[in-house]
């Protein structure tokens, strides 16, 4: 697991971890140290049944190849999930079937396992603060940029989860006037996610079948050749997630925020604005905010959702 542990340092059983995302399902068994002892993907279906048993499935899959017993299965999911129930209370127009789904239900009856059920986003930023890049720190803002934006907050170590919305930034007002997958407008996710990256483009005369064809990544290549529009797209994500940042440090005094998903591999065309937004208004406390990228890649949500299962 790139820049990840590869030696238990804890004690206990493995358990599971579970990342339902808009396009694909991922289980893995996870070792007390955070290390991925086996894992397994399939394309995410249409409909929350569905989606809870092709992850059950895979859980079923990734512990046989492991060849060890779990102790529990933690999920972490696209959506808000509230915190005690277990339930599936909003998401993204993606998703078909999916909101008044009950992870924990679902999951303890297919798996006869003890279920955790949290959103993706917090999951991730467990798996940053426990074995990741923000390893270490006491209190920290975790960022996702994929097809939408997530956010997440680790307060005084531990994960802040509020009634389930907890750093929800994405669907922070105040950014412009578009459309946003929630139905609503203006929100930091009509900059900042790789649906409104590829969005934008289009609009702005990128050039035709971006949107629905290439999409984010396709954006990003294009500013890496040169392309001024794509590099302002990017950077116009940057200087927005930097006022988020700026937005969630006025609140919560965090010094520190990990960013990651599939945008964020385009980090050298993100980072500039991003930080100038930051430079530009810094904190009336004077303490600076620290950004890193995430280091766990993709196995940041499994090994964070494996650990609130511990």
């Amino acid at each position: 697991m790139s820049g990840g542990p590869t030696a238990d340092v804890m004690s206990g059983d493995p358990t599971a971890g579970v990342d339902i995302g808009g396009t694909k399902i991922r289980a893995a068994v996870v070792a007390p140290g955070g290390a991925v002892l086996a894992s397994a993907t399939a394309p995410t279906p249409a409909g929350g049944e569905a989606m809870l048993d092709v992850a059950a499935d895979l859980v079923a899959r990734a512990v046989a190849s492991a060849g060890v017993p779990v102790a529990a299965v933690g999920v972490g999911a696209a959506g808000v999930v509230d915190p005690g129930t277990g339930e599936v209370l909003a998401a993204s127009d993606s998703f078909t079937g999916w909101v008044g789904t009950n992870l924990r239900d679902g999951f303890g009856s297919r798996t006869g396992l003890r279920v955790v059920a949290a959103n993706d986003v917090d999951s991730f930023l467990v798996g940053e603060a426990t074995w990741g890049a923000v390893r270490g720190v006491r209190s920290a803002a975790g960022i996702a940029l994929g097809t939408g934006v997530g956010g997440a907050l680790w307060l005084d170590g531990a994960l802040y989860r509020g009634a389930g919305a907890a750093g929800e930034i994405g669907h922070m007002p105040g950014f412009g006037d578009a459309r946003c997958t929630c139905g609503q407008r203006g929100h930091l996710e009509t900059l900042a996610s790789g649906r409104s990256v590829a969005r934008r483009y289009a609009e702005l005369g990128g050039g035709p079948g971006v949107e629905t064809d290439v999409g984010a990544s396709e954006v990003e290549a294009r500013a890496l050749a040169g392309d001024e529009l794509a590099v302002r797209v990017l950077a116009d994500a940057g200087h927005a997630v930097g006022s988020a940042v700026l937005m969630v440090a006025a609140l919560l005094d965090v010094g520190h925020v990990v960013v990651g998903g599939g945008l964020a591999r385009a980090w050298d065309l993100l980072e500039p604005a991003l930080l100038a937004r930051l430079r530009a208004e810094p904190p009336v406390s004077g303490h600076l905010i620290e950004v890193r990228r995430a280091v766990l890649g993709g196995n940041a949500t499994v090994v964070g959702a494996a650990a609130l299962a511990r």
